[in-house]
């Protein structure tokens, strides 16, 4: 099947900006060349839809390199950079995803991405099992298993797996250490801001970030807010995480209280409904809204159009709201993934683990075949253990050993 991109031509600034991610995902490059040697996805057809640029590209290659049949789309209408995707396209790979695709787009290119006939799912936020499941059943004898890259995802599979809709094995990336501890905290933590901070060009320093969720995306967030000079205001429902929070040295407050205070407001719960009518009549004037969970849900964008008396494009990727007594309020990336459809997600370095997983949780689905049940499984230990390391060497850092007697001191009860 022939790939459906938007400009073959852009296929130049594609290349460009693979190879330089190459040159910042020392993991993956090693699982590249290891891969060439040992050709372990020999003939498997794997599907996947991941925010589609540079990062997620050269994870593409790397399979590839070890034989695998890639079909590739975006997991996001405006996180798709249209040159990557042709420079995927020019080296022949099969790829179906353009920048701003409509909803009917979108689910189109999910489907060209599941007539490939995968073995191996790989998923961002669920949309391509949820297809599978619900399109193509027929397809589902003939795949071996999957893997999720986000919490979102997560929890959809999960919910699946409860009622009994969930008819293949599924590796939980996000849950692995090796992703959520650094991805989500620091990858999040950086790459939100710099999509608030090359979208909006406003100072940071001095002003009030609202910050909704306290999982580990919202501790990243709360954490590089306050490294910028920001008062932080956390929102939460489970009361653990709002004493962490707490004790973080953060305000902790119902978003009802946190509406008129906050300069910046960050969702980032995986809820939908998180910022709605209510709050809006609330917000001071110039408010800055976006959202850093998967889906355009948390901030409820029909309730803020139903408020405007005046809808504007402020600047690219801001939508202005006028409400009825003159107040501005400001949207960023259509209330999307504000890192990804305002910036280019997270660093390299960053996803060279996120990535190393997803990789080596493939490889594990193909080892494995036949003696997983359907269903929702962590990562082997072994694995993050093994891109742990393999992170420390590429940075130049070493760690202790236990010696046997210490091995023998730790397994033993009678002292």
């Amino acid at each position: 099947m022939k790939s459906r991109i938007r400009d073959i031509s852009l296929a130049g600034s594609g290349r460009r900006k693979i190879e330089w991610v190459k040159r910042n995902m020392p993991i993956l490059s090693g699982l590249e060349e290891e891969f060439k040697r040992t050709r372990p996805f020999e003939g498997v057809k794997i599907s996947l839809s991941v925010h589609l640029e540079a990062k997620t590209a050269y994870l593409s290659k790397v399979l590839a390199s070890g034989g695998a049949q890639m079909a590739v789309t975006g997991s996001n209408p405006l996180s798709t950079q249209d040159d990557v995707a042709a420079g995927l396209a020019a080296d022949g790979m099969e790829v179906f995803a353009w920048y701003n695709a409509s909803p009917d787009e979108y689910m189109e290119h999910i489907r060209m991405t599941l007539d490939h006939g995968p073995n191996i799912i790989i998923d961002d936020g669920g949309d391509l099992v949820n297809c599978l499941h619900n399109e193509f059943p027929h397809l589902l004898p003939d795949v071996w298993g999957g893997c999720e890259e986000t919490t979102t995802g997560i929890l959809r599979l999960k919910a699946m797996e409860r009622d009994g809709a969930l008819k293949i094995p599924m590796m939980a990336v996000n849950d692995a250490m090796c992703k959520h501890l650094f991805d989500n905290r620091y990858g999040t933590g950086q790459s939100v801001w710099d999509g608030i901070n090359r979208t909006t060009n406003l100072i940071v320093a001095g002003k009030t970030v609202v910050v909704a969720g306290y999982g580990w995306c919202g501790k990243g967030i709360a954490m590089r807010a306050k490294g910028l000079g920001a008062r932080v205001i956390v929102t939460e429902i489970d009361p653990v995480k709002a004493i962490e929070a707490v004790m973080d040295g953060f305000s902790v407050m119902p978003m009802d209280e946190a509406a008129p205070l906050g300069d910046f407001f960050i969702t980032a719960t995986g809820c939908e409904r998180v910022i709605y009518g209510d709050h809006y009549k609330k917000m001071k004037n110039g408010a800055v809204l976006c959202n850093a969970g998967h889906f355009n849900v948390e901030i409820s964008i029909p309730e803020l159009e139903e408020l405007a008396a005046e809808i504007q494009e402020s600047r690219e990727n801001i939508t202005g709201y006028r409400m009825a007594d003159g107040r501005w309020i400001y949207l960023l990336g259509e209330g999307r993934l504000v890192n990804l459809a305002c910036g280019d997600g997270h660093p390299a370095e960053i996803m060279d683990m996120s990535f190393a997983v997803q990789a080596l949780a493939s490889l594990y689905i193909i080892e494995n075949r036949g003696k997983l049940k359907p269903g929702v499984f962590d990562i082997p230990e072994s694995i993050d253990q093994r891109i742990a390391q393999s992170k420390l060497e590429s940075i130049g850092v070493r760690i202790d050993v236990l010696t046997e007697e210490q091995k023998r001191y730790l397994g033993s009860w009678n002292l």
